[in-house]
């Protein structure tokens, strides 16, 4: 944790106290707010793949994958509470051939969404990080073979970069954005969205959507969104069908 990082939970830990039990040096801890959305109520096409990814997460098991950790817990076995079967359930429900993660880090969303693909299908994971750089990293070079995931280095931030993979976004059915949580990445990244020209209308998940950094973002969104954290990750996972925005 870097030290601006400490000395914010350090403040809010002194207006906001931490719950019974925990700590200020919890690292997983997170502060959030609550509000409500009257903003892109949730689409017919939402619900029912919700329904049906979460029924599939009831069942999926991902014990190979978990095995691959160094350490503990093992978070692709838990849930709810984390969001790897859910990722799975909803590439089962979706059967997408082309599907983007942004933020590869240690490979365990990646390889659940890859887990349930149809033959022929894909998925392009970026990261400003090479995999291979990254401690804890899960991926393996079998992994990579036959291009059914396809780790990719590349700051989506940029306008240029963007431009460079927007064919691959296109074709993209399905996008799962658990990136850095700034405050800003999402932000620009929602902004590049805007701009492509889908051959159909894709799902995004987004990853952490009550972390503090998050809320604005997530309200933002005027498109259909159901708010699936009860079902995902208990920091937040939030769909949206990304229809063409009527005008």
């Amino acid at each position: 944790m870097n030290l601006l990082a400490h000395l914010r939970q350090r403040l809010a830990g002194l207006i906001l106290p931490f719950p019974a039990g925990f700590s200020d040096a919890h690292t997983r801890a997170q502060y959030s707010l609550l509000f409500p959305d009257d903003h892109g109520p949730p689409s017919d096409r939402l619900i029912d793949l919700a329904l049906q990814a979460i029924q599939h997460a009831r069942s999926e098991d991902l014990s190979s994958i978990a095995a691959r950790m160094t350490s503990t817990p093992r978070w692709p076995e838990i849930w709810p509470g984390e969001h790897y079967k859910l990722l799975a359930g909803i590439v089962k429900a979706l059967v997408p051939k082309t599907v983007i993660e942004i933020g590869t880090f240690q490979g365990l969303s990646a390889l659940a969404l890859a887990k349930n693909l149809p033959a022929g299908a894909s998925v392009h994971t970026f990261d400003v990080i090479p995999y291979g750089e990254i401690d804890g990293q899960t991926l393996r070079p079998s992994d990579l073979e036959g291009g059914r995931i396809v780790p990719v280095v590349a700051d989506l931030a940029g306008e240029r970069v963007f431009g460079e993979h927007r064919s691959l976004f296109e074709r993209a059915e399905l996008i799962f954005i658990d990136a850095a949580k700034d405050g800003r990445m999402e932000r620009v990244f929602l902004e590049r969205l805007e701009s492509v020209r889908f051959q159909t209308p894709p799902i995004v998940v987004f990853d952490d959507i009550r972390q503090w950094t998050m809320l604005a973002i997530w309200r933002g969104v005027r498109r259909p969104k159901l708010d699936l954290t009860s079902f995902g990750h208990w920091s937040g996972t939030g769909l949206i069908d990304w229809q063409p925005v009527e005008t």
